[in-house]
């Protein structure tokens, strides 16, 4: 029974092989899910730069929750996938459901405190009064949603666990395309809908999520008996424990990044509405040029949490250095990119030449540290993976108020809009540097007696 839930090959397969397998159906799924947000911002901007300034404000305060169900999700492939590693079937069946009841506690929670105080969110933030109707039209929706945002998230990190990635890359998939068909129908209107604007791009959300949520539970629960309210020898507390033990801190650190975006939010809206639009824009185009250290960051660390379950520190290690060095030619290969059809893309997404030329800097410039960036994304990851989520947690403040803020806010003093883009790429180079060697030493000490060198190269 325990070969039909978990993937031995995490534990014995050629390391490149097995994680390239795993990461190709994600980077699908993900481009799909990931168009979510570039789909609402295309078809919002038809609506004017009104309506893209206010769905940009929406991105910091929506990626906060999402970012707090990934690291709940986080927590759940941590300690599932170690008790799989370690071939404690029922353990895991357990801590599956268990995480699906906890989780979705949270985010019910954390919406609806949102949804209490969204003016005084976005005021705080730098939104106009002419946005705020606006904002309450798209984020009203959206928080009554995210409830149903959750559990697909979670079902998807325990099939992850289990070694699956294909079948959450469909999930994902299906979602993003019902999304991409939905989102003009509402926004728009057809036939019997009505045109709703803003508020019919978070109403298709919604209905996609919904729908996530009943086929995940399906799998989940009939068809693969991946999670079971069965304890055995644990109980609810426990489980319950040891999920939000790396599923806290690895939701704060998840949460410091959306955090540190509404800082950065406010620092360009001293620039103006067609800068805070051009912002927007430019951050959901980080999301889709990031898409493979995503997918990275999704099926590495299952990887390492079987493995290190079952004490294989080597292919750790490797696994680790690996995936960097890829990920940092894969990056500047999308940077150059990015480059060649900057002009392209800016006009696709904006008409007013102010917004598009902000567009282009911001692609001439941050794009350039997306390697770096995926470096200590991967390594926040794989510290989590193996039950180190303090290190994780530290390290994304080091990065975002030490380094990645500071020095944007030094660069926007002085320079402007291009010094804060400048500022912002060059906190990256100096935390990717102190990311790489943190996990190296700590994997280092852990196996001290193997005494691993790959991290040395």
């Amino acid at each position: 029974m325990r070969n039909e839930t978990k993937s031995p090959d995490l534990l014995s397969a050629p390391i490149p092989k097995t994680i390239r397998d795993m990461t190709i159906p994600m980077i699908f799924g993900m481009v799909t899910l990931m168009l979510f947000n570039l789909v609402d911002t295309f078809f919002v901007s038809l609506l004017g730069i009104e309506p893209l300034a206010a769905i940009s404000f929406t991105f910091p305060v929506t990626f906060t929750v999402i970012s707090l169900a990934i690291g709940l999700s986080i927590g759940t492939s941590a300690i599932i996938a170690k008790a799989l590693g370690s071939g404690n079937l029922e353990e895991a069946r357990f801590d599956g459901a268990v995480a699906l009841i906890i989780s979705a506690l949270f985010v019910s929670v954390f919406a609806f405190i949102g949804y209490l105080f969204v003016d005084p969110i976005f005021t705080l933030l730098g939104a106009t009064d002419g946005l705020i109707p606006l904002i309450q039209d798209y984020m009203y929706v959206w928080f009554f949603g995210s409830i149903f945002l959750i559990t697909p998230m979670i079902g998807n990190a325990v099939l992850r666990a289990s070694g699956d990635t294909k079948t959450p890359s469909m999930i994902m998939g299906g979602a993003g395309i019902i999304n991409a068909i939905l989102d003009p129908i509402f926004i728009f209107g057809f036939g019997p809908v009505p045109a709703m604007g803003i508020q019919g791009a978070a109403i298709a959300s919604v209905i996609a999520w919904t729908t996530g949520v009943f086929i995940i539970l399906y799998l989940l629960i009939i068809k693969k008996k991946l999670i079971s309210l069965d304890a055995k020898k644990q109980t609810f507390l426990l489980a319950t424990k040891k999920m939000l033990k790396i599923g806290l801190p690895a939701a704060g650190a998840n949460m410091l990044t959306p955090i540190a975006m509404a800082v950065m939010t406010a620092l360009v809206a001293h620039h103006g509405t067609e800068a805070v639009a051009a912002f927007g824009v430019g951050s959901r185009i980080e999301s889709i040029s990031s898409i493979v250290v995503l997918a990275l960051s999704m099926t590495l660390p299952p990887f390492i949490s079987q493995n290190f379950g079952a004490g294989k520190f080597d292919r750790v290690a490797i696994a680790y250095k690996t995936t960097l060095k890829f990920i940092i030619i894969w990056q500047f290969a999308i940077y150059v990119l990015l480059i060649a059809f900057s002009a392209v893309i800016a006009n696709i997404f904006a008409s007013s030449e102010g917004v598009i030329s902000v567009i282009i800097l911001f692609i001439w410039v941050l794009p350039l540290g997306y390697g770096l960036q995926g470096v200590i994304i991967l390594s926040n990851s794989s510290f989590n993976a193996m039950h180190k989520p303090m290190n994780a947690l530290m390290m994304s403040v080091i990065r975002l108020f030490v380094f990645y803020i500071p020095f944007a806010y030094i660069g926007s003093l002085y320079w402007g809009i291009h010094g804060l883009f400048v500022g912002a790429l060059i906190g990256n180079v100096f935390t990717a540097f102190i990311s790489y060697r943190w996990f190296c030493q700590t994997l280092q000490l852990i196996e001290s007696n193997n005494q691993i060198k790959v991290c040395q190269a």
